[in-house]
């Protein structure tokens, strides 16, 4: 199997493939990129049993086959090499020898038949939706998910589906984010899925590469996301999503209006002196005044007033600040509004003018 190929047009398939690759694998084979070699195309192939990218660029060849390489090997290889540089791949058996220039590499290889692909999934079903409503969807939201929770179906993003559109919904039991994109999706009633953290940040890489639409097959345990050059496969968390229409609080009657990116930067500057441990800032509220507290171990305090639209009762709360910070970067609009109750009920955040974003966060004792 030869091939003579570009620096640049080898490297860029070679470093989204090796993102889903671990330096440490329980087979070696998973260690290794699938490289397969047709007429007019070549196809790189990237998998961690969970996770499986698929890249596909033009490449006119005469010869055909298919081999594994090691992935970070080959990616290093290539990023050392002068941009300008053509690469000469020759595989034979077990060996692949590569030349640019005057330099030389021999790089062992494992047979592609032994490479475990994911491959077609059984589909339930398709259709085809904005990339960039769904890379916003799950951009507003993914930062709510779950780390390591011992609720396994914490730790990944909910993706509702229905015949107006999708929904994006991530928890880690203490915040929530949800964001709907209106889309019609031709899809009969809803279903559900929950797709793995890791499973998130590879179809976010996908959309990111400004494609129009994007082809969705959902199968009963995998979904797959599809463009004309990529194609990402993940398996689903097997699991019940909570009730998250039952965590949205009720209208309030303490209602906050203020200008989003005020907000940010006043809490940002409290939170330099709040506890590096709980992260807790105390937020209270006077007629069209917010007042952020924050204090530490080591005694050292700060504090930050900021104007807004209150019109309430006197109210004191306590928040984690990273919380707080995280939804008002998510959040696009100039304004926001934040609906609280009382002390130990959750706080309702919405961006003013964008009703298809909602987020909720419990509070905090401090």
């Amino acid at each position: 199997m030869k091939i003579s190929i570009s620096r640049e047009k080898l490297l860029g398939p070679l470093q989204i493939v090796s993102n889903v690759v671990e330096k440490r694998q329980a087979l070696p084979i998973l260690s290794n990129v699938l490289l397969n070699i047709g007429v007019d195309e070549l196809t790189f192939t990237g998998t961690d049993m969970e996770v499986e990218v698929v890249v596909r660029i033009e490449n006119a060849s005469t010869d055909t086959g298919s081999s594994t390489l090691p992935a970070r090997k080959l990616v290093d290889i290539c990023r050392a090499l002068p941009p300008e540089a053509v690469i000469d791949l020759d595989v034979k058996e077990t060996r692949a020898n590569l030349r640019s220039g005057r330099s030389r590499f021999a790089l062992a290889t494992l047979p592609a038949k032994d490479f475990p692909t994911l491959g077609d999934i059984p589909s339930t079903m398709t259709l085809r939706v904005d990339a960039r409503g769904l890379r916003d969807v799950i951009g507003d939201t993914q930062f709510a998910m779950a780390h390591q929770d011992i609720r396994y179906y914490l730790n990944g993003l909910l993706l509702e589906f229905s015949e107006t559109g999708l929904r994006a919904v991530a928890t880690d039991g203490h915040r929530m984010a949800l964001a709907d994109l209106e889309w019609s999706t031709g899809v009969e009633g809803s279903r559900q899925v929950i797709i793995p953290r890791k499973g998130v940040a590879e179809i976010v890489r996908l959309l990111a590469d400004g494609t129009d639409e994007v082809e969705i097959q959902v199968g009963p345990a995998h979904l797959k996301v599809r463009t004309a050059e990529r194609t990402i496969t993940t398996k689903l968390i097997d699991g019940k999503f909570p009730d998250y229409q039952r965590v949205i609080p009720a209208k309030s009657d303490k209602i906050v209006i203020g200008d989003r990116e005020m907000l940010r930067q006043g809490l940002a500057r409290t939170s330099i002196l709040s506890s590096e441990k709980f992260r807790g800032v105390r937020l209270v509220l006077r007629k069209d005044m917010l007042q952020a507290l924050a204090h530490n171990p080591d005694h050292e305090e700060a504090e930050e007033e900021l104007p807004v639209e209150y019109s309430g009762a006197e109210l004191e709360i306590g928040f984690n600040v990273v919380y707080l910070l995280e939804v008002l970067a998510a959040i696009q609009t100039e304004k926001v509004q934040m609906e609280m109750a009382s002390p130990d009920r959750s706080c309702l955040v919405l961006p003013i003018g964008d009703q298809t974003r909602k987020y909720v966060i419990m509070p905090m004792r401090l």
